[in-house]
């Protein structure tokens, strides 16, 4: 028998299949796989301790920026679901074995103003791509009241959304994650599966900034963290975000500037 996901998950047992509730009318889907050097399993089990670290919040990492409908969404606080579905394809080499990995230490909001990222919040990506540097990494601003963990939460039909614009066009074959308005019902059979939920908070989709090389001893002590991530407390977990931002950089914003976020 064919296994519903595509590329096999390592540590992955799905929880069990659930009819999700009803999805807000405009929604934010995204396409997840292994980012950085890191599987998706591990991904999640640590965006899980970043959510209780953060009150419920986490910031998840994609590689595209927002469309302009998000930052008026935000303003106006909108209850907007956000979507998680595995690729069905295979992830790149580049992104199971980068070369360079960066950590992300600011975003801009969605009034333009630079803030650090909250203290629980760690956001990698892979580097440059041969002689290209990678210049730009975007995050979605989530809160789940509810542990986060990879499941079948029931069909999601791409075909019934069309992209949040002027032209509401359909959503392309390179979109990885899009702000998506329901325009028919959805289908029983939807091509993709609902494996991850939350929803929008504070700025919703932002730019990052501030990126550090990540040294290949910190690279060391995350993929080690990652293998016992199951045993990291709260405290574990804040502690390792801070060794790994560590840097002679500058600092962007004040401590009381950053607990607005909150």
């Amino acid at each position: 028998m064919t296994s519903m996901y595509a590329y096999p998950l390592t540590n992955f047992q799905p929880a069990a299949v659930s009819s999700p509730r009803e999805l807000t009318e405009i929604i934010c889907w995204s396409r997840m796989q292994a980012e950085a050097g890191q599987d998706l399993a591990s991904i999640v089990s640590r965006k899980e301790l970043e959510r209780s670290a953060g009150d419920g919040v986490f910031c998840w990492g994609v590689g595209n920026a927002a469309s302009r409908a998000v930052a008026f969404h935000a303003r106006d606080a909108s209850e907007i679901d956000v979507v998680f579905s595995i690729m069905k394809s295979r992830p790149k080499q580049i992104d199971v074995a980068p070369t360079q990995v960066l950590i992300w230490r600011s975003y801009f909001d969605h009034n333009g103003t630079e803030r650090s990222l909250p203290a629980n919040s760690l956001i990698t990506s892979r580097g440059g791509n041969g002689a290209r540097t990678k210049e730009s990494h975007y995050a979605l601003m989530c809160r789940s009241e509810t542990p986060l963990e990879l499941g079948d939460f029931g069909p999601f039909d791409p075909a019934a959304y069309r992209n949040v614009s002027a032209t509401g066009a359909p959503i392309g074959a390179s979109q990885v994650t899009a702000l998506l308005r329901r325009v028919n019902t959805e289908c029983s059979n939807g091509a993709y599966r609902i494996n991850l939920r939350a929803k929008f908070t504070k700025s919703y989709w932002v730019k990052l900034s501030d990126p550090i090389d990540l040294s290949h001893s910190k690279q060391a002590l995350l993929k080690l963290s990652l293998a016992d991530i199951n045993s990291y407390s709260v405290d574990d977990w804040l502690d390792l975000i801070s060794e790994l931002r560590a840097h002679s950089g500058r600092t962007i914003v004040k401590a009381r500037e950053q607990l607005s976020l909150f």
